[in-house]
């Protein structure tokens, strides 16, 4: 998962958008319900976790990686088993944090991003840090929660006009997810990566030959109510829209 944004009103519950980007040839399971646990989310065939899932009682997590090539270890465990774990347990999220930071560094840097059903909160690896976030619009992507990335400021933008609907509408949402719009050289951030891939990565919605955005989703949360849309794609293009509910 590679750029996330949300608006989060105590009263009104929590609406989140969320693109995943990942190589093409990485074998993934589009959003189904998890027969061996309440959890509706994707599969990581190859890692085993998922970027993005919601859980009982209007539980959601998702996770982000960070842009770091200096950082980045092979053998290292997958990331996407911190979602999966989260989905599959009861603890809060503040329970579940503090289980993570002592084995954050074992993992390549990531972002989490947890929803207890009451509670919002985001961790960063680097500096295992838990990030308070108010409510109203936030975002993050693959630098620390916030970090005014011109995709991010756009998402967050558009978000906030776009308010918080009692019924979402996807068509609605969903061109903001699939937005092309690539950042002028003067506004790439410099993450370590060749200049021609810090343009393709800069827009919401990437495309290159072997790695693009492969899924685009929609996910609203009222009290213990929860709808999940999952737009995916591959090399060819888009796949249907899924729809799924959990309670």
């Amino acid at each position: 998962m590679c750029l996330i944004a949300w608006n989060w009103q105590p009263d009104k519950g929590l609406l989140l958008l969320a693109n995943r980007d990942e190589f093409y040839a990485r074998p993934t399971l589009p959003l189904h319900r998890w027969p061996d646990a309440s959890v509706l989310a994707g599969k990581d065939l190859q890692g085993g976790g998922t970027w993005l899932g919601l859980g009982r009682g209007g539980r959601l997590a998702a996770l982000t990686n960070v842009r770091d090539p200096g950082q980045f270890r092979a053998d290292a465990p997958s990331r996407g088993a911190l979602v999966a774990d989260f989905l599959r347990g009861d603890m809060s999220g503040s329970e579940y944090l503090q289980q993570v930071r002592p084995q954050a560094t074992a993992f390549n840097p990531f972002n989490l991003l947890l929803f207890d059903g009451e509670c919002l909160l985001g961790f960063e690896s680097q500096g295992a840090r838990t990030v308070s976030l108010p409510a109203g619009v936030n975002a993050v992507s693959n630098a620390r929660f916030n970090t005014p990335w011109p995709k991010l400021q756009r998402l967050t933008q558009a978000l906030r006009q776009h308010g918080m609907p009692d019924v979402v509408q996807p068509q609605d949402l969903l061109p903001l997810l699939t937005d092309a719009q690539t950042a002028s050289d003067a506004q790439l951030p410099d993450t370590g990566v060749p200049l021609e891939t810090e343009r393709a990565l800069s827009a919401a919605f990437i495309r290159t030959p072997d790695y693009g955005t492969r899924a685009c989703s929609i996910v609203r949360v009222q009290g213990h109510q929860a709808r999940f849309w999952e737009q995916g794609f591959d090399a060819a293009g888009a796949g249907s829209l899924l729809c799924m509910e959990n309670t």
